[in-house]
């Protein structure tokens, strides 16, 4: 007799506000895609943005707030779930165990969407940067390869602060 046991899984996908659809990402881009040990960069194409990708979401995260307005705009009941991805980093480190809210029956996906919504509970609550601007990470597009590499550190940075939060959902 063969059992399926249903996993949970977690799907991610990239996509622009002002995507050029199907191009690669620059060179210089792929590179440092590669030395964080992405595989296969130079098979990423951009997409843009759209509907769909806003409402199946259970988590969005924009590079800028620009971003993070722009899907909110496409569905403004993804306001929640929407951050930029230094913000969510930013209050990541203030969300208490005490907001979030898992269920012993709960999966994975379901602790990870717990963590989401305790987020944004303390969204109000995490000091705001003195300049917006910080929870914007550098568009390095059509730059200096000094600014791809801010903008890289800017992205690790943000993320290493995220995964550790989202590791939170694996009890």
């Amino acid at each position: 007799m063969h059992q399926s046991i249903n996993t949970p899984s977690i799907k991610t996908l990239s996509a622009g506000t002002q995507a050029l659809v199907g191009h690669q990402m620059p060179e210089i881009q792929q590179e440092i895609a590669t030395q964080l040990g992405v595989e296969a960069p130079e098979e990423h194409r951009a997409q843009q943005l759209a509907l769909q990708h806003v409402e199946s979401a259970d988590l969005i995260l924009g590079m800028e707030r620009q971003h993070r307005s722009e899907a909110v705009k496409l569905s403004p009941r993804a306001l929640r779930r929407t951050f930029t991805l230094r913000e969510l980093a930013r209050i990541a480190e203030l969300v208490p165990d005490e907001d979030i809210a898992f269920s012993e029956a709960a999966n994975l996906v379901e602790n990870m969407k717990a963590l989401v919504e305790a987020a944004a509970v303390n969204r109000g609550l995490a000091v705001s940067f003195e300049d917006p601007e910080d929870d914007d990470v550098v568009d390095p597009y059509r730059r200096s390869k000094q600014t791809y590499k801010e903008s890289r550190d800017q992205v690790v940075s943000a993320l290493g602060g995220i995964v550790t939060y989202l590791n939170r959902a694996a009890v």
